[in-house]
């Protein structure tokens, strides 16, 4: 028996036999072109490999929407548009023409060097976007170099494992016959996780290497809930394993009555649980798990993945069409946060020792005011087809959000003076997520609608951590009480000024910190969709009263690990 230890990506348990997935990959063959008749044939050779890609996808995605499986096919339009990228097209042809590389080198340089921005990134949601990148490359390949495997028999009860399993895969494959997947790579929004969790299959993903030792027909157990993959389990692994599968099919069953239940403690004291999202779909997708709406849209993914800055009009349709998705439910639209780790390919960032410390987010937005305005134009027009709200990141010192509010501003003045109709009334709110805005949060609550709290980076910049480094990573502690009393002064604060205080960090969908945050005064949490149930029937079994007890024990408490272990006890009883 052996154990491997990796990331919950949807919780359940699976109990099955392992199929191993090992894909065909294509390498770089270093043949240099001798002419120009050579470079156009491989130019064209490689439009064709594009088209003939585009193709396949539009058949699947067509049989899925006959099928009525929206949410897939919408997986299917993203890779779509990846295989038709411009910038991809234009760094391939370049390099076969320029550099007299055949296609197959030319894009396995083009996209190893595109899945390297991606995967570097520090915001997971982006980071996972690798996988897009290198499903639209391997299909490119495959076409170029005419591989074409049959498609593999999956036997029931099956699961799979995979160094990581592309968005396609996840489409294509019957479904219905895997009971758990299990990938070296990946996180919790890889596409393989989405899927895993909208079809209720249970996934660990991020295991590395160790995943080798699976073979073909092993006995396996996946945990998604903590994380564990156990290979050729005992007797008495199956029968506690498959007892906790039963238990968590019933509490599953009860979460999912809870979809159209309001999140109301015993008490009768209204909370609002909303979904972080990055597009139309995910906002489609957040309703299914019962999100009242979205706290925190992420802009970034609309300007990556391209080689221009998208117009004025492209940034319209985007926030129209989620502000349709939504029905009705409010948007906090979060304007670009670009810089540290998410970087733009035709934006030419200047390097940087500590580019987390320097120009990104708001800081770029008030240096380029002409990106700033195209952006809020563009959410101003959109606001007429939804309930949108403004929040802008990385917020300092009250002088940065008064250039941003004067920057809004004027976007409203030029389309009053271009008769272009918008939502005067728009919300404006900041994120909290640099220590200086949280101590001075009394300041700024005079200046906006709301707070959102981003734990992610509040916790980061206060405890002076890097959270993807290995050697300080540990030190990352989102229950130190430094990060609690920062927390506590911006709900504090938020109160006293009368205006919304929501959180959008991890923290908000972290079940062993729904009590404590209750007890602080939060009533907006937002959070992965799909912890939504989750927290809500926390919520809808405890009372402010107890709350706020947890909450004072805490407070008192000097040492984080006392917190957790605390908080751990109180939230099982």
């Amino acid at each position: 028996m052996a154990i491997i230890k990796g990331i919950g990506a949807s919780p359940g348990i699976a109990i099955g036999r392992a199929l191993v997935i090992k894909k065909q990959v294509a390498e770089v063959t270093g043949a240099a072109l001798r002419d120009e008749d050579e470079i156009q044939s491989e130019i064209a050779k490689f439009k064709k490999a594009v088209q003939s890609s585009v193709d396949e996808v539009e058949v699947i995605k067509h049989n899925l929407l006959a099928a009525g499986d929206e949410s897939a096919a919408e997986i299917l339009e993203t890779q779509i548009e990846l295989l038709q990228d411009e910038q991809i097209k234009d760094d391939v042809i370049e390099k076969i023409a320029a550099e007299k590389k055949n296609a197959n080198d030319a894009v396995i340089e083009v996209i190893d060097g595109a899945v390297e921005i991606f995967s570097t990134m520090k915001d997971e949601y982006f980071s996972a976007r690798a996988a897009d990148v290198q499903d639209a490359g391997d299909r490119i390949l495959k076409h170029i170099n005419k591989s074409f495997s049959s498609k593999q028999i999956i036997p029931e009860n099956t699961i799979i494992i995979a160094k990581d399993i592309a968005p396609t895969d996840t489409v294509t494959m019957d479904i219905t016959r895997v009971c758990g997947f299990a990938t070296q790579a990946g996180g919790k929004t890889s596409h393989a996780a989405i899927i895993a969790r909208a079809k209720d299959i249970a996934a660990v993903v991020g295991c590395g290497s160790e995943l080798t030792v699976i073979q073909n027909d092993d006995i396996v157990i996946v945990d998604g809930l903590d994380g564990t993959i156990i290979v050729n389990p005992s007797a008495g692994e199956v029968a506690t394993y498959t007892q906790k599968k039963k238990e968590l099919a019933e509490k599953a069953a009860l979460l999912k009555k809870l979809k159209n239940v309001k999140a109301i403690t015993r008490d009768e004291v209204a909370i609002n649980l909303f979904a972080n999202i990055a597009n139309a779909a995910d906002m489609e997708d957040s309703l299914n798990y019962g999100a009242e709406g979205s706290g925190l849209l992420r802009t970034e993914l609309l300007f990556m993945g391209r080689d221009a800055l998208p117009t004025e009009d492209e940034q319209f349709e985007f926030y129209k069409n989620v502000a349709l998705k939504a029905n009705g439910k409010p948007v906090i639209v979060r304007t670009l946060d670009i810089g540290g780790d998410k970087h733009l390919p035709y934006f030419n960032l200047p390097a940087e020792q500590n580019p987390f410390l320097g120009y990104r987010a708001i800081r770029i937005c008030l240096d380029r005011k002409d990106i700033f305005a195209a952006q809020l134009k563009a959410i101003l027009r959109a606001s007429v087809f939804g309930d949108l709200a403004i929040m802008f990141p990385m917020i300092s010192n009250v002088q940065e959000l008064r250039q941003a509010k004067q920057a809004l501003e004027e976007a409203k003045q030029e389309l009053s003076t271009q008769q272009v109709a918008f939502n005067t009334n728009i919300q404006v709110g900041i994120m909290i997520e640099i220590p200086s805005a949280a101590v001075t949060a009394d300041i700024l609550a005079k200046e906006v609608d709301f707070f959102s709290i981003g734990t992610n980076d509040l916790c980061q910049y206060t405890l002076a951590v890097d959270r993807m480094s290995e050697q300080v990573k540990h030190l990352y502690d989102p229950f130190n009480p430094g990060v609690l009393r920062l927390i506590q002064n911006v709900i504090d604060q938020g109160n006293k000024h009368k205006i919304h205080t929501g959180m959008c960090g991890e923290m908000a969908g972290d079940t062993g910190a729904t009590l404590l945050l209750l007890g602080m005064g939060l009533t907006d949490f937002s959070m992965s969709a799909s912890a939504i149930p989750y927290v809500k029937n926390i919520i809808n079994n405890a009372s402010m009263a107890t709350a706020r007890q947890i909450c004072a024990d805490v407070m008192a408490m000097s040492s984080s690990q006392d917190i957790i272990n605390y908080l751990q006890q109180v939230t099982k009883q």
